[in-house]
């Protein structure tokens, strides 16, 4: 049976979370509101120290409507190298919400910028032809970096930095609440001073679909009309923000799944293989042929995918650590 590396996204509802599902109180969100997601996206909100928070379905819309309203058509915007913004979202950054995207080297560590590096290239030189930078767009875990973190007092510092340079902060939470487990501190400690932030409930947590974008209430009832606008006002949607409010109460369990990528990892480079330690639940390999490195895993069961010019592998709920045992002993069968 093959085991699943590709990503946290291809968890299954477990009996607990599908029983939810199924008792979920209920209503019309776009004509009165549902009971259930409104008690998810408060709950968001309270989580992550902001005034109110959306339901919205895939992290890429979440970013988007931020983008969509922090950006004029035509003002710029930085991102660290690798962003899923820049990357990963199909150029909707440049292309709905009209942002010039600038990406920034990871002078400070795999995939974090530097406060100095974010003041140099956020200055204009006062020309009236040139560039308006006006966002900075953190992601915190850094997906493409494999799994990095940014502690709080780099988070603060690099607000601060974006402050006094005029712009303001989004940031790409995606699996912000590995970032929390990882450095032991409360989610919101790395939200505080951000205009807005995306978080999403189906990937570690283990939603089915879903995530959130959350900043004050203004911008939550304008966040609100863009959803509607992209396609993304849901009806008796409690049924999913059920499975939300479920994947919330299990965040602590993120830590296994970080044990259980350290324990890959730790494997992979006992037998020779060029592995970044993970600091999460994302391992990166280093390997002289990525596509036919994929085909021979796949050949003996085990799942992965290309990034970066590296393999992925992502641990998480569905996967247990003799899981991993049996990864590498295929691993070693082959070898």
């Amino acid at each position: 049976m093959p085991i699943d590396l590709r990503s946290d996204t291809v968890t299954r509802p477990d009996e607990r979370m599908t029983e939810a599902m199924a008792a979920a109180e209920v209503g019309d969100d776009v004509l009165d509101r549902d009971p259930t997601m409104r008690r998810l996206e408060h709950r968001v909100a309270e989580l992550l120290g902001t005034e109110a928070a959306l339901w919205v379905p895939s992290g890429t819309m979440g970013n988007l409507i931020a983008l969509c309203l922090h950006l004029e058509r035509g003002e710029r915007f930085l991102a660290p190298r690798g962003a899923h913004v820049l990357t990963h979202e199909l150029g909707s950054a440049a292309w709905l919400a009209g942002g010039m995207p600038e990406p920034l080297s990871w002078d400070a560590g795999a995939g974090r910028p530097s406060p100095w590096l974010v003041r140099s290239e956020s200055a204009d030189g006062g020309r009236y032809d040139a560039l308006r930078t006006t966002l900075l767009c953190l992601e915190n875990t850094h997906n493409a970096a494999g799994g990095t973190v940014i502690p709080p007092d780099e988070h603060a510092q690099l607000v601060a930095t974006a402050r006094d340079n005029g712009m303001r902060v989004h940031l790409d939470g995606a699996r912000l609440f590995n970032a929390s487990v990882a450095l032991g501190v409360p989610v919101a400690a790395l939200t505080v001073g951000v205009d807005t932030v995306q978080i999403c409930l189906s990937k570690g947590l283990g939603a089915p679909v879903g995530s959130a974008v959350a900043g004050d209430a203004e911008f939550v009832e304008r966040a609100r009309r863009t959803r509607k606008m992209l396609g993304g006002g849901v009806r008796q949607g409690g049924v999913l923000a059920a499975a939300g409010l479920v994947a919330l109460e299990r965040t602590e369990r993120l830590r296994t799944d970080h044990d259980n990528a350290k324990r890959l990892a730790e494997g992979l480079i006992t037998r020779g293989w060029n592995v970044t330690p993970p600091q999460t639940n994302i391992v990166l390999a280093s390997v002289p042929d990525v596509q036919h490195s994929l085909e021979w895993l796949e050949g003996i069961g085990v799942l992965a995918v290309p990034m970066g010019g590296k393999l992925r592998f992502v641990t998480h709920g569905d996967v247990r650590s003799t899981d991993i045992d049996e990864v590498l002993r295929r691993i070693d069968a082959v070898s």
